[in-house]
Parts: C-alpha cells; sequence; structure tokens
C-alpha cells in the first residue's frame, strides 16, 4: 500500500504562488498516475490536476488551467503542483491520490479511480 503525505500548503495573497508537494512510499510509484483534489469548506471535494505514470500525459481542471501545473519526479517518489496566480476561490485543503490501476494510458479525472489519499495540506487565498 502507497502512502502519500503532502506538504507546502499556506496562507499567501491572492496573485500569490506556493507549490505543493506529495511525497510517497514503495517502490511501485513509478507505474501509477497520481492526482491533485481539493475540497473547501461545505462543498464536494473536487478534481484539479493528473499526471500519468509517465509524466507525459496532464489533465487540468477549467478552473486551474494555465494557473497551475502538475509534475513529478519518479526518482524522488515526488508528485508537485505549482500554483500561480492565487485566486481567494482556490482556498481548499489539498490531497494528492494514486491511481489504483498501473500503466493508465489516459489519466482520470474520476475520484473513484483513486485508492490512496495522503491527509490534505491546507491552502488559504486572502484576498
Amino acid at each position: 500500500q502507497v502512502q502519500l503525505v503532502e506538504s507546502g500548503g499556506g496562507l499567501v495573497q491572492a496573485g500569490g504562488s506556493l507549490r505543493l508537494s506529495c511525497a510517497a512510499s514503495g517502490r511501485t510509484f513509478s507505474k501509477y498516475g497520481l492526482g491533485w483534489f481539493r475540497q473547501a469548506p461545505g462543498k464536494e471535494r473536487e478534481f484539479v490536476a493528473a499526471i500519468g505514470w509517465s509524466g507525459r500525459s496532464t489533465y487540468y481542471a477549467d478552473s486551474v488551467k494555465d494557473r497551475f501545473t502538475i509534475s513529478r519526479d519518479n526518482a524522488k517518489n515526488t508528485v508537485y503542483l505549482q500554483m500561480n496566480s492565487l485566486k481567494p476561490e482556490d482556498t481548499a485543503l489539498y490531497y494528492c491520490a494514486k491511481d489504483l490501476s498501473p500503466w493508465r494510458v489516459e489519466v482520470t479525472t474520476d475520484e473513484g479511480a483513486y485508492d490512496s489519499w495522503g491527509q490534505g495540506t491546507q491552502v488559504t487565498v486572502s484576498s
């Protein structure tokens, strides 16, 4: 079972940047796609970004496209989410998650397709 630990959250002013990291345990990290999701108070968890096992495929929610960038370093068992031009509506608890299927050809935005989740890291954007 892969364990995921997020870090890098914090308080930032609107227009600022943060980089989230998600470190994974286990030797099978490179076989799986990874995703970032977020949950704001009173709202359901939503998809943010995903990256395929090789790093060549990425996909973003419309709300973060052109502002956020997902990347991975398989040598470090880590996935990143670079967040620029942050807005107050980006305030949420951010989770990383591992795809349950290895070698998936296309990345997935389906929450049900992810089987390991981190504990989350809080991002708060002030106006």
